[in-house]
């Protein structure tokens, strides 16, 4: 079990903060750095198989392969367990301005295209992997959760059919996912597109009431227009994520940051401040 007493690596836990599907995150910090604290993320003891491990394995090589302000920071790992910087300010949904949260997906663009210029696709971008520091004027948001991520040059979904079905989001998922296709930077770009409509209105695009009719909206539906939420001022923000959201990646942004630059032009623009989104 889990608990103050144990020591993971020479890091003690002092309190949970945070639960996943497979894992908890806690506040700890090491035995020799006391006044350091760090984010320990602990395999539950049901989900610790080698499968698991890889995971956690593979979030530790890539996120520690990628120094960008805006990326979380992995220092150590071990058996069940990895540590990684401590983000004091929540979860980016609790931001309560559209400028906040325009700014927080302008810096997570811009992880997300420093990452794909290094070759690297998150394949799991969504508002809980977004966490931000507390104050966020100075530090902003940073984009945590690298165990789906991989590198271009594999062949992930030969990989994942042969290891059981690939773990997805999927309020955030791409269409060409669904096909059967690779994750590339344009399946990212997709989830941040899905991402930014939940920051903006409260709900991912397509709020299906099953996971078959969810895939079903992502390979067919068009996303409902911003301005039904908004109001008609954010209409201009709906032509961009249109093609934010693409069924085609081609027919997608260049980059992440396109996208976003975009997003905030149409959004700000206007004379009226669009509604605020209640949380």
């Amino acid at each position: 079990m889990t608990g103050a007493d144990v020591d993971y690596g020479g890091y003690l836990i002092e309190r949970e903060i945070g639960r996943g599907g497979h894992a908890g995150v806690y506040l700890a910090h090491h035995r020799d750095d006391p006044d350091t604290r760090v984010a320990l993320k602990v395999l539950d003891e049901s989900h610790r198989s080698p499968a698991e491990q890889g995971r956690l394995d593979r979030e530790f090589a890539f996120a520690s392969a990628l120094a960008h302000p805006h990326i979380v920071a992995v220092y150590r790992h071990g058996p069940f367990w990895l540590a990684m910087q401590y983000v004091d300010g929540g979860k980016a949904t609790g931001l309560r301005t559209l400028q906040d949260r325009l700014a927080t997906l302008t810096q997570v663009a811009a992880a997300l295209d420093y990452a794909h210029r290094r070759g690297v696709v998150h394949s799991d971008v969504k508002p809980a992997n977004i966490l931000i520091h507390a104050d966020f004027g100075r530090a902003g948001a940073v984009l945590t959760d690298f165990g789906a991520a991989h590198a271009v040059v594999e062949d992930v979904w030969h990989r994942a059919r042969h290891s059981g079905n690939p773990e997805v989001s999927l309020p955030y998922t791409a269409p060409e996912i669904l096909r059967g296709k690779a994750p590339s930077a344009a399946s990212d770009e997709y989830a941040l597109a899905c991402t930014a409509v939940e920051l903006l209105t409260g709900a991912p695009p397509f709020p299906a009431q099953c996971a078959a009719d969810l895939a079903d909206a992502h390979l067919r539906l068009l996303p409902p227009p911003l301005s039904d939420t908004l109001g008609p001022a954010a209409r201009a923000a709906d032509v961009v994520v249109q093609r934010a959201l693409a069924k085609f990646p081609a027919r997608r942004y260049e980059s992440c940051a396109d996208f976003v630059e975009e997003l905030s032009r149409a959004l700000l623009s206007h004379a009226g401040p669009p509604k605020p989104v209640e949380t």
